[in-house]
């Protein structure tokens, strides 16, 4: 994860029976910044076609008596179920100073190391000198960890860094805030691999900033996506290097945000996964 960056329908008529469509105001891309908007009067009718879309999506489906996606018939924008199904392996049952370890010689494991690593290094105990030592001793292989360590140390301890996203000097949240740093990976892929190396891209949500009462950086949702490259070292994989990239990012909901309060405590209550491919 950089440390540069900040983290950041339709419509009813009461009383006429009529209903008007609404079309977003701009013809491109909806990625491109197009919100769709919605009024209570018709989420319920958006809500009723909505499982009847999905009833037949299922049905069709389950007639499909197979996975067809290599056939000259199948749809090829379509992913096989290989590529997003979960594979079965049993999550690790080994921990390194909190962390995920012990992971299987193969793709499999490969994977699970690569958003394990994810959450450890993206969450808010890299902000603690201590714990940042520990963390990034765990995850790096032996050789790149103390160059690592340098430069992080470097970065995290930076007075305008710590300031541009509300902390401070000490890498603490300001007296009744709560500092929240967390990554939820949402999906993994090997695009290179032998036994001793490999090369996996992890696509993952994060949320990030400060909870609680007179916040100048409330807690955002972004997404990403990290390259890391791993090496088999000492039974395990291990981190050498990584990039990330914005996206993809799926277009917003029409939620209202949660107060500071209810994410805080979502936040302190939920804990989090050891991910397994």
């Amino acid at each position: 994860m950089s440390l540069g960056d900040e983290r950041e329908g339709s419509g009813g008529y009461g009383g006429t029976g009529q209903t008007r469509t609404r079309l977003p105001e701009s013809t491109g891309d909806v990625y491109g910044g197009a919100r769709r908007g919605g009024r209570s009067s018709s989420r319920s009718l958006v809500t009723v076609v909505g499982v009847v879309v999905l009833l037949i999506a299922a049905i069709a489906f389950a007639n499909r008596g197979g996975d067809d996606s290599g056939s000259p018939g199948g749809d090829e924008n379509q992913p096989n179920s290989s590529t997003t199904a979960a594979s079965g392996a049993r999550p690790v049952e080994g921990k390194i100073g909190g962390i995920p370890a012990g992971f299987t010689q193969d793709e499999q494991g490969a994977e699970s190391a690569a958003a394990n690593y994810s959450v450890a290094l993206g969450s808010a105990e890299m902000f603690n000198t201590a714990r940042r030592h520990e963390i990034v001793n765990t995850v790096y292989a032996p050789d790149v960890a103390t160059r690592r360590q340098a430069d992080l140390d470097s970065a995290y301890s930076s007075e305008e860094f710590l300031a541009n996203i509300g902390l401070e000097k000490d890498g603490v949240a300001p007296p009744g805030q709560t500092f929240i740093s967390r990554v939820i990976p949402v999906g993994t892929k090997t695009t290179s691999f032998s036994t001793s190396a490999a090369t996996v891209e992890v696509w993952y949500t994060s949320l990030f900033g400060l909870s609680g009462e007179g916040s100048t950086n409330p807690v955002s949702e972004s997404w990403y996506t990290t390259t890391y490259q791993l090496k088999w070292v000492n039974n395990d994989w291990k981190v050498t290097d990584f990039e990330q990239k914005d996206g993809p990012v799926p277009v917003g909901r029409d939620q209202r945000a949660s107060t500071a309060d209810d994410m805080t405590k979502a936040v302190e209550e939920y804990g989090g996964f050891t991910y397994a491919r």
